[in-house]
């Protein structure tokens, strides 16, 4: 559906015609552009506003069907982008993803968000109070979004590092290190990173291009080559979050393995206590079983003291055995 429709001059609101052709007309008359944004729109909707900005029909089956990687697309009328904003849900310490697909023309831009998270209402707000900054046009509308989607990633990665620490800290303490959850949470945790990577690795390339750096020196049509610093402000964001989602993905890989390495440590030392404990027991079994042979001649099978004789051999096996282990930490 619409969500809100406004045509924008010299960076002041004013309320745009319920027509979508009349709004871009009324625009372009008064030098200024329109913001249409849309959340999660039917087909049916997006048709109106497809033919009436002219957008790619490529373009428009990516908005519509959505699960797309974040990327730059430029075609002969418009650009498109998308981004994936990340939602952290302290309840359930876990990371989703939403999409937001931009669409910078001639004096508009459509806006389509899918999924719950990062609503672009507080963008449209900020802008508004800043019409120095909205009045330069659908590219000022460009760099909040996606500056807002960047700083947004910088909070998450910020959350999931102290998640990190606390399951770190888990895995080794003493008392909580060999709960049978923990490889459990590690793994979840990594998953966490994985689909958190998955917005923001994909991202550099297209803010490295808005951005005008590296092998991307041409200037991208429909966006002013006055905002590259700006952009180039998000891509150095951009590359401190890609930084620490690499540091969680090596440290909780690290992480796992010491969880691994500390268990197959615990199982060792389980297996050396029941040998200590079986290797005891099987002396008194064997003298025991010696001596419960039905043989007539064996040695000592007639004398009074051999019973007290055969308990104190016994016991003091058994205590020569546990001071042997006891000494070796094996039990």
């Amino acid at each position: 559906m619409i969500v809100d429709c406004a045509v924008y001059h010299d960076g002041r609101r004013t309320e745009g015609p319920s027509d979508l052709s009349d709004a871009l007309d009324t625009a372009r008359a008064a030098g200024g552009f329109v913001w249409i944004g849309l959340h999660e729109p039917s087909p049916d909707e997006f048709d109106l506003v497809s033919e009436e900005f002219a957008l790619h029909p490529l373009a428009v089956e990516d908005a519509l069907k959505a699960h797309q990687r974040p990327k730059l697309e430029v075609y002969e009328d418009s650009l498109f982008m998308v981004l994936k904003p990340v939602v952290y849900e302290p309840e359930g310490d876990t990371v989703s993803s939403g999409e937001v697909m931009i669409f910078l023309g001639d004096s508009f831009v459509v806006t389509v968000r899918h999924g719950e998270g990062a609503p672009l209402a507080a963008v449209r707000r900020r802008l508004e109070n800043e019409p120095e900054m909205l009045a330069k046009g659908p590219t000022a509308v460009l760099y909040a979004i996606t500056d807002a989607t960047v700083d947004h990633y910088l909070e998450v990665a910020d959350e999931l590092q102290t998640d990190l620490e606390e399951l770190e800290a888990e895995v080794f303490s003493p008392e909580r290190g060999g709960s049978r959850h923990t490889a459990s949470r590690i793994y979840t945790f990594k998953r966490q990173v994985l689909e958190f990577r998955r917005a923001t690795g994909p991202l550099t390339l297209p803010v490295a291009r808005l951005a005008g750096t590296g092998a991307f020196g041409m200037a991208v049509p429909f966006v002013d080559a006055k905002a590259r610093p700006y952009f180039q402000d998000v891509s150095d964001h951009l590359t401190r979050v890609n930084e620490s989602v690499e540091g969680l993905d090596r440290l909780v890989s690290d992480i796992l393995s010491a969880h691994l390495a500390q268990t197959s440590v615990r199982q060792n030392d389980d297996m050396r206590k029941i040998s200590a404990w079986a290797a005891m027991a099987a002396v008194p079994t064997m003298l025991a079983g010696i001596y419960g042979m039905n043989f007539d001649h064996m040695p000592e099978l007639h004398w009074v003291g051999s019973y007290p004789t055969l308990i104190v051999l016994m016991a003091a096996l058994e205590v020569l055995l546990y001071r042997l282990f006891k000494s070796r930490d094996w039990l």
